[in-house]
């Protein structure tokens, strides 16, 4: 072993739900470098709970592929970051364990779901985290919280270890202060791992370049229309603007499957979390069920005691679209929405570089101002479309609107991730010059 960090921070914002005072770590490219990650993905002897009552207690007896990639690589592995429970959640609210706050505003949420491990970024604690992106959840807290968060191309990063909420559409994905460290993370953790059937061979080896000139940007209608601050979107136009003054050009765009892409999405992820929260029963995981109560009494209690408002109201949903006599007019009809935005992209990304626009429609959101759950899935309109087509997208901060940070959102082809990180690095390095 290299050594031994000591880590005691100043978690003001409640970021970490559990933190290690002293971790070991090795040589390698992220040798002594702490990096935190989000609590549903697997630590050997460390409380792994995904923010719920139900899994209190649970320590996992394995790392995740991407811990044991990041432990391999020398990083110090500083604790668990607070998120939305399973996933759930565009603001860290919905943690059984209490919020998280931004750094920026403590009146105002982080995003979620990888709220923690955006604020353990965005304050100082940590140069680096692991998050996971369902759709939307590692680029709205790095959007809310001004700091660089990538959801790498489908399959791209095993999900081996991560507690899973919706499989289809979730990726495991680096969090940083900066482009350079997200493609430093990314580098440790992409690539095939033989226990995940959907991890594909792609290893990223890639500096990061300035140099855009020539490529070709699309811009999406539908990314400035009903719904966007425009004060954001004036944040990201100019932003835009810059990356014309660095020889990019501009084409403008449309993406006509955006308005079935919300609730195509929510059909999907609602009815995936149905079939994989099924496994929390209380004798398998969770506090343990009343043996002496008729089986469905016993595992409705613990389901009742151990999940929150946020799970239930998602799990009910799934299993009613999935149910029979409405597999067909929900599930069924969400996949082909979904396949409808997948070609959309595809499409548009046949005669430009990258797609280019807002990460979130507004700035981050006072905590207990988005109540009903309508409003708060209205939020998720401009990430979800990526996670349904499977494309590499991430976020920078671009500039401030009412003093809070707006991110700027590219996306790119399958498998061209180094593209939207180089337009990042690009966009970055001009600012900051």
């Amino acid at each position: 072993m290299a050594g031994t960090l000591t880590f005691s921070p100043d978690d003001r914002f409640h970021a970490f739900l559990t933190t290690c005072r002293k971790t070991e770590y090795g040589d390698g490219p992220l040798c002594g470098i702490p990096v935190a990650v989000k609590d549903n993905i697997s630590t050997k002897g460390i409380e792994t709970t995904c923010a719920s009552k139900i899994l209190k207690g649970y320590i996992p007896p394995y790392d995740a592929h991407v811990v044991q990639l990041v432990r391999g690589a020398g990083a110090a592995v500083v604790g668990k970051t607070n998120m939305d429970e399973f996933g759930m959640g565009t603001t860290t609210e919905n943690s059984a364990f209490g919020p998280t706050l931004n750094p920026w505003d403590d009146g105002r949420v982080p995003g979620g779901s990888s709220g923690g491990s955006a604020a353990a970024v965005a304050s100082g604690m940590v140069p680096m985290a692991l998050g996971t992106d369902t759709g939307g959840s590692i680029r709205c807290p790095a959007a809310f919280c001004g700091i660089v968060g990538l959801k790498p191309t489908y399959g791209r990063v095993s999900r081996y270890g991560l507690i899973a909420y919706a499989n289809s559409l979730e990726q495991i994905g680096p969090m940083a202060d900066s482009v350079a460290n997200v493609s430093k993370l990314f580098s440790v953790i992409a690539g095939h791992d033989p226990r995940d059937s959907t991890s594909c061979a792609r290893p990223y080896a890639h500096e990061p370049s300035a140099d855009i000139q020539g490529l070709k940007i699309g811009i999406p209608n539908e990314y400035f229309g009903t719904g966007v601050d425009p004060s954001v979107a004036d944040v990201v136009r100019k932003a835009i603007r810059r990356l014309e003054e660095l020889g990019a050009t501009t084409v403008p765009c449309s993406i006509p499957s955006m308005e079935y892409a919300l609730a195509a999405y929510y059909v999907t992820c609602t009815s995936e979390a149905s079939s994989n929260l099924a496994r929390f029963d209380g004798i398998r995981y969770g506090p343990a069920a009343d043996s002496k109560k008729a089986w469905h009494e016993a595992y409705r209690e613990v389901r009742k005691a151990g999940f929150g408002p946020e799970v239930r109201r998602r799990i009910l949903l799934g299993t009613f679209a999935l149910s029979s006599g409405y597999y067909g007019k929900y599930y069924a009809k969400a996949q082909v929405a979904r396949a409808n935005v997948r070609a959309d992209f595809l499409r548009i990304l046949e005669s430009v570089d990258v797609i280019v626009g807002p990460t979130m429609p507004t700035i981050a959101f006072r905590l207990a101002e988005k109540s009903d759950p309508l409003s708060m899935y209205l939020s998720d309109i401009l990430t979800v479309p990526a996670n349904l087509a499977g494309i590499p997208a991430i976020s920078v901060p671009c500039g401030k609107s009412d003093g809070m940070p707006v991110g700027l959102q590219i996306m790119g082809r399958h498998f061209e991730d180094e593209r939207v990180i180089d337009v990042a690095y690009a966009y970055e390095q001009a600012v900051s010059a």
